[in-house]
Protein backbone atom coordinates (compact mmCIF):
# COMPACT_ATOMS: atom_id res chain seq x y z
CA UNK A 1 0.00 0.00 0.00
CA UNK A 2 2.84 2.03 0.36
CA UNK A 3 4.58 3.01 -2.86
CA UNK A 4 8.29 2.51 -1.06
CA UNK A 5 7.97 -0.89 -0.48
CA UNK A 6 5.03 -1.90 -3.22
CA UNK A 7 1.55 -0.65 -4.61
CA UNK A 8 -1.70 -2.14 -4.39
CA UNK A 9 -3.70 0.42 -5.67
CA UNK A 10 -4.26 -2.06 -8.86
CA UNK A 11 -6.18 -4.44 -5.76
CA UNK A 12 -9.19 -2.15 -6.24
CA UNK A 13 -10.52 -4.39 -9.62
CA UNK A 14 -9.83 -7.20 -7.48
CA UNK A 15 -12.15 -6.29 -4.93
CA UNK A 16 -14.95 -5.10 -6.94
CA UNK A 17 -15.05 -8.70 -8.67
CA UNK A 18 -15.63 -10.20 -4.79
CA UNK A 19 -17.77 -7.64 -4.07
CA UNK A 20 -19.86 -8.76 -7.33
CA UNK A 21 -19.76 -12.30 -5.48
CA UNK A 22 -20.67 -11.29 -2.41
CA UNK A 23 -23.91 -9.77 -4.08
CA UNK A 24 -24.67 -12.97 -6.46
CA UNK A 25 -24.74 -14.94 -3.70
CA UNK A 26 -27.15 -13.06 -1.57
CA UNK A 27 -24.61 -11.88 1.04
CA UNK A 28 -24.14 -8.05 0.29
CA UNK A 29 -26.76 -4.80 -0.35
CA UNK A 30 -27.69 -3.48 -3.81
CA UNK A 31 -26.17 -0.65 -2.41
CA UNK A 32 -22.70 -2.02 -2.39
CA UNK A 33 -23.29 -3.04 -6.35
CA UNK A 34 -21.28 -1.77 -8.89
CA UNK A 35 -21.27 -2.30 -12.70
CA UNK A 36 -17.37 -2.93 -12.89
CA UNK A 37 -18.00 -5.70 -10.41
CA UNK A 38 -20.84 -7.49 -12.59
CA UNK A 39 -18.73 -7.51 -15.66
CA UNK A 40 -15.81 -8.60 -14.12
CA UNK A 41 -17.99 -11.50 -12.84
CA UNK A 42 -19.46 -11.99 -15.92
CA UNK A 43 -15.64 -11.90 -17.37
CA UNK A 44 -13.56 -14.68 -15.34
CA UNK A 45 -17.29 -17.41 -15.33
CA UNK A 46 -15.52 -19.29 -18.09
CA UNK A 47 -12.22 -19.27 -15.80
CA UNK A 48 -13.97 -20.21 -13.27
CA UNK A 49 -15.73 -23.48 -14.18
CA UNK A 50 -13.06 -24.06 -16.22
CA UNK A 51 -10.95 -24.40 -12.66
CA UNK A 52 -13.87 -25.99 -10.83
CA UNK A 53 -13.89 -28.82 -12.97
CA UNK A 54 -10.26 -28.80 -13.02
CA UNK A 55 -9.40 -28.94 -9.34
CA UNK A 56 -12.75 -29.70 -7.71
CA UNK A 57 -12.89 -25.76 -6.43
CA UNK A 58 -12.57 -22.42 -7.75
CA UNK A 59 -12.27 -18.78 -6.55
CA UNK A 60 -15.55 -18.65 -6.09
CA UNK A 61 -16.29 -21.23 -3.74
CA UNK A 62 -12.76 -20.05 -1.66
CA UNK A 63 -14.19 -16.57 -1.20
CA UNK A 64 -17.25 -18.02 0.14
CA UNK A 65 -15.74 -20.48 2.32
CA UNK A 66 -13.01 -17.57 3.97
CA UNK A 67 -15.73 -15.00 3.47
CA UNK A 68 -18.56 -16.85 5.55
CA UNK A 69 -16.02 -18.87 7.97
CA UNK A 70 -14.51 -15.31 8.96
CA UNK A 71 -18.18 -14.14 9.65
CA UNK A 72 -18.88 -17.14 12.05
CA UNK A 73 -16.08 -16.66 14.10
CA UNK A 74 -16.95 -12.88 14.37
CA UNK A 75 -20.06 -13.45 15.72
CA UNK A 76 -18.22 -16.04 17.81
CA UNK A 77 -16.04 -13.35 19.44
CA UNK A 78 -18.84 -10.82 19.95
CA UNK A 79 -21.25 -13.65 21.48
CA UNK A 80 -19.13 -15.87 23.78
CA UNK A 81 -16.51 -12.83 24.13
CA UNK A 82 -18.26 -9.93 24.72
CA UNK A 83 -16.13 -8.04 22.12
CA UNK A 84 -17.91 -5.35 20.07
CA UNK A 85 -15.75 -3.29 18.46
CA UNK A 86 -14.35 -4.08 14.91
CA UNK A 87 -12.17 -3.50 12.03
CA UNK A 88 -12.30 -4.33 8.64
CA UNK A 89 -9.13 -3.35 6.52
CA UNK A 90 -9.14 -3.86 2.46
CA UNK A 91 -12.81 -3.22 3.24
CA UNK A 92 -13.46 -2.93 -0.35
CA UNK A 93 -16.97 -3.66 -1.37
CA UNK A 94 -17.31 -5.76 1.28
CA UNK A 95 -20.76 -6.43 2.85
CA UNK A 96 -20.24 -7.46 6.26
CA UNK A 97 -20.08 -4.09 8.17
CA UNK A 98 -23.74 -3.47 7.17
CA UNK A 99 -24.57 -7.33 7.91
CA UNK A 100 -23.04 -6.92 11.59
CA UNK A 101 -24.65 -3.78 12.54
CA UNK A 102 -28.08 -5.24 11.24
CA UNK A 103 -26.97 -8.29 13.65
CA UNK A 104 -25.54 -6.23 16.42
CA UNK A 105 -26.74 -3.14 16.95
CA UNK A 106 -24.33 -1.98 19.50
CA UNK A 107 -21.57 -2.92 17.38
CA UNK A 108 -18.61 -0.43 16.92
CA UNK A 109 -18.04 -0.96 12.80
CA UNK A 110 -14.73 0.41 11.40
CA UNK A 111 -14.27 0.04 7.73
CA UNK A 112 -10.45 0.49 6.06
CA UNK A 113 -9.04 0.92 2.94
CA UNK A 114 -6.51 2.79 0.66
CA UNK A 115 -7.97 6.49 0.93
CA UNK A 116 -10.03 6.53 -3.45
CA UNK A 117 -11.86 3.02 -2.24
CA UNK A 118 -12.48 4.52 1.48
CA UNK A 119 -14.16 7.57 -0.23
CA UNK A 120 -16.15 5.37 -2.31
CA UNK A 121 -17.04 3.22 0.34
CA UNK A 122 -18.00 5.43 2.23
CA UNK A 123 -20.45 7.50 -0.48
CA UNK A 124 -21.99 4.78 -0.63
CA UNK A 125 -22.81 4.15 2.75
CA UNK A 126 -23.63 7.54 3.49
CA UNK A 127 -25.98 7.49 0.73
CA UNK A 128 -27.56 4.34 2.23
CA UNK A 129 -28.16 6.38 5.68
CA UNK A 130 -25.51 3.43 6.99
CA UNK A 131 -22.93 5.52 7.87
CA UNK A 132 -22.78 6.96 11.54
CA UNK A 133 -21.11 7.13 15.39
CA UNK A 134 -21.24 3.50 15.20
CA UNK A 135 -20.21 2.62 11.48
CA UNK A 136 -17.34 4.84 9.98
CA UNK A 137 -15.50 4.30 6.96
CA UNK A 138 -11.18 5.66 7.21
CA UNK A 139 -8.16 5.80 5.01
CA UNK A 140 -5.44 3.33 5.86
CA UNK A 141 -2.16 2.75 4.42
CA UNK A 142 -0.86 -0.58 6.23
CA UNK A 143 2.57 -0.17 5.11
CA UNK A 144 2.94 3.78 6.27
CA UNK A 145 5.06 4.28 9.39
CA UNK A 146 4.07 7.59 9.85
CA UNK A 147 1.30 9.78 9.29
CA UNK A 148 -2.56 9.83 9.81
CA UNK A 149 -3.10 6.71 8.12
CA UNK A 150 -0.66 4.44 9.67
CA UNK A 151 -2.23 0.96 11.22
CA UNK A 152 -1.36 2.27 14.90
CA UNK A 153 -2.98 5.88 14.26
CA UNK A 154 -6.38 4.42 13.06
CA UNK A 155 -6.88 1.93 15.90
CA UNK A 156 -5.69 4.56 18.11
CA UNK A 157 -8.08 7.12 16.70
CA UNK A 158 -10.70 5.13 15.88
CA UNK A 159 -11.61 2.58 19.10
CA UNK A 160 -11.83 2.20 22.55
CA UNK A 161 -8.66 1.91 23.51
CA UNK A 162 -8.92 0.31 26.60
CA UNK A 163 -10.82 -2.88 24.91
CA UNK A 164 -10.11 -5.54 22.80
CA UNK A 165 -11.07 -5.70 19.12
CA UNK A 166 -11.74 -7.77 16.24
CA UNK A 167 -9.18 -7.25 13.06
CA UNK A 168 -10.14 -8.73 9.84
CA UNK A 169 -7.97 -8.55 6.86
CA UNK A 170 -9.35 -10.36 3.98
CA UNK A 171 -8.34 -10.60 0.05
CA UNK A 172 -5.75 -8.64 1.31
CA UNK A 173 -2.09 -10.26 2.45
CA UNK A 174 -1.53 -12.70 -0.95
CA UNK A 175 -0.55 -9.57 -2.62
CA UNK A 176 2.44 -9.45 -0.84
CA UNK A 177 5.22 -11.01 -0.39
CA UNK A 178 6.00 -12.75 2.90
CA UNK A 179 8.44 -10.61 3.70
CA UNK A 180 6.45 -7.69 3.55
CA UNK A 181 3.56 -8.80 4.78
CA UNK A 182 5.43 -10.53 7.45
CA UNK A 183 6.49 -6.52 9.29
CA UNK A 184 1.90 -6.12 8.99
CA UNK A 185 1.66 -9.14 10.66
CA UNK A 186 4.30 -7.82 13.80
CA UNK A 187 3.06 -4.53 13.95
CA UNK A 188 -0.39 -5.69 14.48
CA UNK A 189 0.83 -8.36 16.68
CA UNK A 190 2.54 -5.34 19.24
CA UNK A 191 -0.45 -2.88 18.60
CA UNK A 192 -3.18 -6.08 19.66
CA UNK A 193 -1.44 -7.22 22.40
CA UNK A 194 -1.64 -4.03 24.58
CA UNK A 195 -5.34 -4.53 24.05
CA UNK A 196 -5.73 -7.96 25.61
CA UNK A 197 -8.89 -10.60 24.18
CA UNK A 198 -7.96 -9.10 20.53
CA UNK A 199 -8.95 -11.35 17.93
CA UNK A 200 -6.96 -11.28 14.29
CA UNK A 201 -8.66 -12.83 11.41
CA UNK A 202 -7.42 -13.30 7.49
CA UNK A 203 -7.04 -16.16 5.17
CA UNK A 204 -4.36 -17.94 3.41
CA UNK A 205 -4.01 -19.76 0.81
CA UNK A 206 -1.88 -22.86 0.69
CA UNK A 207 0.34 -23.91 -2.54
CA UNK A 208 -0.84 -27.20 -3.87
CA UNK A 209 1.44 -30.15 -3.76
CA UNK A 210 0.66 -31.41 -7.77
CA UNK A 211 3.54 -30.23 -9.83
CA UNK A 212 0.83 -28.97 -12.94
CA UNK A 213 -1.22 -27.28 -10.68
CA UNK A 214 1.23 -25.80 -8.76
CA UNK A 215 3.28 -24.58 -11.98
CA UNK A 216 -0.50 -23.08 -13.35
CA UNK A 217 -1.02 -21.63 -10.09
CA UNK A 218 2.51 -19.68 -9.97
CA UNK A 219 1.53 -18.68 -14.02
CA UNK A 220 -1.83 -17.01 -12.86
CA UNK A 221 -0.47 -15.26 -9.69
CA UNK A 222 2.18 -14.22 -11.88
CA UNK A 223 -0.56 -12.62 -14.31
CA UNK A 224 -2.52 -11.42 -11.48
CA UNK A 225 0.16 -9.02 -10.55
CA UNK A 226 1.11 -7.81 -13.32
CA UNK A 227 -2.86 -7.08 -13.99
CA UNK A 228 -2.63 -5.73 -10.02
CA UNK A 229 1.02 -4.35 -9.57
CA UNK A 230 1.18 -6.21 -6.72
CA UNK A 231 3.27 -9.75 -5.78
CA UNK A 232 0.62 -12.74 -5.50
CA UNK A 233 1.60 -14.82 -3.29
CA UNK A 234 1.31 -18.15 -1.88
CA UNK A 235 2.97 -18.27 1.28
CA UNK A 236 2.62 -21.44 3.06
CA UNK A 237 2.73 -25.15 2.42
CA UNK A 238 0.92 -26.27 5.01
CA UNK A 239 -0.69 -25.79 8.22
CA UNK A 240 1.80 -26.30 10.33
CA UNK A 241 4.08 -23.46 8.19
CA UNK A 242 1.28 -20.88 8.87
CA UNK A 243 0.65 -21.77 12.68
CA UNK A 244 4.62 -21.46 13.16
CA UNK A 245 4.93 -18.22 11.64
CA UNK A 246 2.03 -16.10 13.44
CA UNK A 247 3.19 -17.53 16.37
CA UNK A 248 6.75 -16.04 15.60
CA UNK A 249 5.12 -12.95 14.61
CA UNK A 250 4.02 -12.49 17.69
CA UNK A 251 0.56 -13.71 17.84
CA UNK A 252 0.64 -16.16 20.88
CA UNK A 253 -2.77 -18.30 20.45
CA UNK A 254 -3.22 -18.95 16.73
CA UNK A 255 -5.54 -21.41 14.79
CA UNK A 256 -5.51 -22.50 11.27
CA UNK A 257 -8.92 -23.59 10.28
CA UNK A 258 -9.80 -25.70 7.31
CA UNK A 259 -13.10 -25.02 5.64
CA UNK A 260 -13.47 -28.95 5.89
CA UNK A 261 -14.11 -28.16 9.72
CA UNK A 262 -17.26 -26.35 8.95
CA UNK A 263 -19.30 -28.45 6.12
CA UNK A 264 -22.70 -29.08 7.19
CA UNK A 265 -22.31 -26.03 9.89
CA UNK A 266 -22.35 -23.37 7.48
CA UNK A 267 -23.72 -22.67 4.33
CA UNK A 268 -20.77 -22.93 2.69
CA UNK A 269 -19.73 -24.70 -0.39
CA UNK A 270 -17.86 -27.75 -0.54
CA UNK A 271 -14.56 -28.48 -2.94
CA UNK A 272 -13.80 -32.09 -4.10
CA UNK A 273 -10.49 -32.58 -2.92
CA UNK A 274 -8.73 -30.83 0.02
CA UNK A 275 -8.98 -26.88 -0.14
CA UNK A 276 -6.43 -24.51 -1.19
CA UNK A 277 -7.99 -21.80 1.11
CA UNK A 278 -7.46 -21.45 5.16
CA UNK A 279 -9.09 -19.05 8.01
CA UNK A 280 -6.09 -17.99 10.35
CA UNK A 281 -7.48 -16.76 13.84
CA UNK A 282 -4.55 -15.36 15.78
CA UNK A 283 -5.36 -14.01 19.19
CA UNK A 284 -3.38 -11.98 22.20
Amino acid sequence: MSKKQTDSSGISFTALYTGAVWHRNGLSDDVLSTEQGRWLYHLMSPFETASKAAIGGNLRTFLLQRHLIIDHLIDRAIVENGVDQVLEIACGMSPRGIRLREKHPTLTMVEADLPDMASRKAARLLAAGRLGEHHKVTPIDILADSGDHTLEAVIARAFDNTKPIVVITEGLTSYFSLEVITGFWQRLARTLAIRPGSLYLSESYLMPRQPLLRSSLKALGGMLGTMTRSQVSFHFDNDQQAHHHFRDCGFPSVRVYNPTEFYGLLPIPESRHDPMVRVVGASV
